[in-house]
């Protein structure tokens, strides 16, 4: 502690895993993902620490733990904060399938007094499509815990003063108001964190938000349909300071880089430090079915280090694919764009939902033949109907909720996990 500092306030965030179907939480000793919400808030609260967000004598000690590659136990969060005089448990990124791990956990931690808040896609896009109906966050409430819906840049210092003054707020709601996130504070993890993910990849976004408009698809409710990016000085920034601490491998989590209008400088940046100064740094990235079609781009992904892309295919049958208001997809091109790809020596995965409105088991079985067939992506992630269900479920319960809908039985795959004591 420096001097003049006379009280800790200690910072936990947790990224929190889901139950599988026999109600037990799901780890790996090294997790595939890493978590972007957790790198960013991890950022955004050093930056909070480094200005002595809660005076000048406070010192801000902050902790991230990812549950899918961590044993979380409650009993300890609570004694790192009771050690240091003061504190707040924040779980991050919270997704739907989250959230009953999150309330678990909340609970356990409420019951010996410790603040905590919940934030996410699930308490954003309830918020944003459903006005806050939802009987989840109606029981976090009532436990006492916070829910923050929107983005944090400019905002977590609040949190973190009203905590310190015993004074949380029930909601941060900050939907209708996202931030710039140029020249923000940039996402971050330790690199102790980093190494329990396979391969030491880390993560950060260098944009936020999607101009289409696939009905299944949360980004453009949660994160808006207007594009913002941060810069090719912040994207540089970021890999340098990563580099500096042994990371080498970096997932890119736009939901759509194609669409960042500063790709070419940022792959200009990245072209730069691996060939002029020869950084040994690889990328994933997203993109859509169309990104062939922008000049160079593929070309200067793979110079830029692009080892893995990520590619929505999501149906080839056309009525589907209108229906899903995923028009920007046109099956006559994709056979073009992941040659392209395989010829730039790319690895491509394709994303494939089932069980749309027009799929039967005989179309099902004919369209993984004409992939099988016709289209080479490299590997083919099938989402069935239950996770077609999942991604839909936010605009389901809104319909049911409106004004004269049909009651609907909510489906037994969708009914909530029962969980075991961990």
């Amino acid at each position: 502690m420096e001097r003049g500092c006379k009280k800790r306030f200690r910072l936990v965030l947790v990224k929190p895993s889901h139950y599988d179907d026999d109600g037990y939480v799901i780890q790996w000793l090294r997790s595939p993902i890493p978590s972007t919400s957790l790198a960013a808030l991890y950022g955004l609260a050093q930056d909070c620490a480094e200005r002595r967000v809660l005076g000048p004598d406070v010192e801000i000690d902050v902790h991230a733990f990812d549950e899918t590659n961590t044993h979380i136990r409650c009993d300890r969060l609570d004694a790192m904060i009771r050690v240091a005089g003061a504190g707040m448990v924040m779980l991050v990124g919270v997704q739907s399938n989250q959230f009953p791990r999150a309330l678990d956990l909340a609970k356990a931690l409420r019951e010996r007094d410790i603040p905590v808040a919940i934030g996410g896609f699930h308490v954003s896009g309830t918020i944003s499509m459903l006005d806050g109906a939802d009987a989840d966050l109606k029981r976090a409430t009532a436990m006492g815990v916070s829910l923050f819906a929107g983005e944090a840049e400019g905002r977590l210092e609040r949190v973190l003063q009203d905590a310190d003054a015993g004074a949380l707020a029930p909601l941060y709601n900050f939907m209708d108001d996202l931030p710039g996130i140029q020249g923000t504070p940039i996402p971050l993890l330790a690199a102790e964190t980093v190494r329990r993910t396979a391969g030491g990849v880390t993560s950060f976004d260098a944009g936020r938000g999607c101009p289409y408009q696939c009905s299944f698809c949360t980004i453009i409710n949660v994160q808006g349909r207007k594009s913002r990016h941060r810069s090719p000085a912040d994207v540089e920034k970021i890999v340098r300071l990563n580099y500096a601490e042994g990371m080498r491998s970096f997932f890119i989590t736009d939901d759509n880089f194609a669409r960042n209008r500063d790709w070419e400088r940022i792959l200009d940046r990245l072209i730069h430090l691996r060939e002029a100064e020869k950084l040994d740094i690889g990328f994933i990235i997203q993109v859509d079915t169309l990104c062939h079609k922008l000049p160079n781009f593929i070309e200067k992904c793979a110079r830029a280090g692009v080892r893995r892309v990520f590619i929505g295919l999501e149906n080839i049958n056309p009525d589907n694919l209108l229906g899903a208001k995923k028009r920007q997809n046109k099956i006559t091109e994709y056979r073009k764009m992941l040659l392209a790809w395989k010829a730039a020596r790319v690895i491509t995965y394709a994303g494939y939902i089932l069980g749309f409105p027009n799929d039967t088991p005989a179309s099902i079985e004919h369209d993984i033949d004409v992939i099988k067939r016709e289209l080479p992506p490299r590997s083919t992630t099938w989402f069935p109907d239950r996770a077609s269900l999942a991604l839909l479920s936010e605009v389901l319960h809104r319909d049911r909720c409106e004004p004269g809908a049909l009651d609907l039985a909510v489906p037994a795959a969708a009914a909530p996990l029962s969980a075991h004591q961990t």
